[in-house]
């Protein structure tokens, strides 16, 4: 156990495969940026990434190693390298967001007298006793930070670890970014010309990438069902490779027939614009996401979100006051739920935003999780 000891300046470094698009990665740039304001020293080791530009801005460190890697030679290799960061830097903690660099992380801190800490994003598959084992890194943190409860049941379930190490921290939405207020007329004219729909369109948008546990095909199916002339689907995310599923869900378009009424657009670089011009929201994943960030996105831009009724989902949605929650894999049930939303009239949409705007904001800000992450922190740099 690495004593603690009281510094002018605490460093913590974070360690996450790469620094693109997704939660983890906002999580990670976000808990930097709050270390820097909080008066300490804040290192991102990583892989690369479009990201990290964004550490640059917010005067935290970024350091390149291949910590992307499952290979055990190079997993291997990085237990040296990151127990001489941590003695170069006099790291105080280091925080793991991803299996493979948190086994090297784990044997470097215990040749460098750090401590080790992680954060469990999802529940991962353990498909069999090598899977089971892979995994456990994320329970031997000093401390573990869940993003659910969800997440923190699986924990509990699958691995051994002291109930008392762990420490369930919702992700957060960034309220200054997801507001209301600070879309501009300009931007949903720029939408609505790259989306080529009519003026008097009513549009269900799903954001994320396309692959198959999202529930794409869930959503093209309740599409089929509703059969309304003036009702268009716009999926927005990229295959990142997944040709055969992408080709799945232009076939069953093409198939209902679909094709003028549902668009796939790869990206969308004014998404929060994008949920203000859309009437309802759609997060159809078939099976149990971590957290799952377009629910409390949808809830804090006053949307209308549909989602289904498992994962981290059951904690960002109240039932009928926020948002509406569906069983998984039910295309007949979110048809219905739908056209039950485009059906409400212009007060019970009022208090609909009203709530689910409220709902985030207390609950879910990118705020409330730095803060409580730092708290965290804060638990192994306190003077014995």
């Amino acid at each position: 156990m690495p004593q603690n000891h009281k510094k002018s300046q605490p460093v913590i470094m974070q360690i996450i495969p790469e620094l693109g698009p997704g939660g983890a990665e906002q999580g990670c740039l976000d808990v930097a940026k709050g270390i820097v304001e909080a008066g300490g020293k804040a290192i991102v080791v990583s892989h690369g990434g479009s990201r990290i530009h964004e550490l640059t801005r917010c005067n935290a460190t970024h350091i390149y190693l291949p910590v992307h890697s499952k290979n055990p030679f190079v997993m291997w290799r990085n237990i040296g390298r990151i127990k001489r960061l941590i003695k170069k830097y006099n790291v105080d903690i280091v925080h793991v967001r991803s299996r493979a660099p948190a086994w090297s992380a784990y044997y470097a801190c215990k040749k460098a007298n750090a401590h080790f800490m992680t954060t469990c994003h999802a529940s991962y598959n353990v498909h069999n006793e090598w899977k089971r084992k892979y995994n456990a890194v994320m329970a031997r943190g000093e401390r573990v930070i869940a993003v659910s409860n969800h997440v923190a049941n699986y924990v509990f379930e699958n691995y051994e670890m002291d109930k008392r190490n762990m420490r369930v921290i919702h992700r957060g939405v960034d309220l200054t970014k997801y507001n209301v207020n600070a879309i501009t007329p300009a931007q949903i004219i720029k939408i609505t010309s790259e989306w080529r729909l009519p003026e008097d369109a009513r549009i269900v948008m799903m954001p994320g990438r396309i692959t198959r546990l999202k529930g794409h095909h869930v959503l093209i199916d309740a599409m089929a069902k509703l059969k309304e002339k003036n009702l268009y689907c716009v999926l927005i995310g990229s295959d990142q490779g997944r040709h055969d599923y992408r080709a799945e869900l232009d076939a069953a378009i093409e198939g209902y027939n679909l094709g003028t009424h549902v668009r796939i657009v790869d990206h969308c670089s004014e998404l929060q614009a994008a949920y203000i011009l859309s009437d309802v929201i759609v997060s159809a994943s078939t099976e149990p996401e971590g957290f799952g960030r377009i629910p409390i996105e949808a809830q804090i831009m006053g949307k209308p979100i549909i989602a289904t009724d498992h994962g981290g989902a059951q904690e960002t949605i109240i039932h009928g006051q926020t948002g509406w929650l569906i069983p998984p894999n039910d295309s007949d049930a979110l048809a219905e739920t739908i056209k039950n939303v485009l059906s409400l009239n212009d007060e019970e949409k009022a208090i609909l935003a009203n709530n689910a705007m409220n709902h985030v904001a207390h609950n879910f800000s990118n705020e409330k999780m730095v803060d409580e992450t730092l708290n965290v922190y804060a638990e192994f740099l306190k003077t014995p």
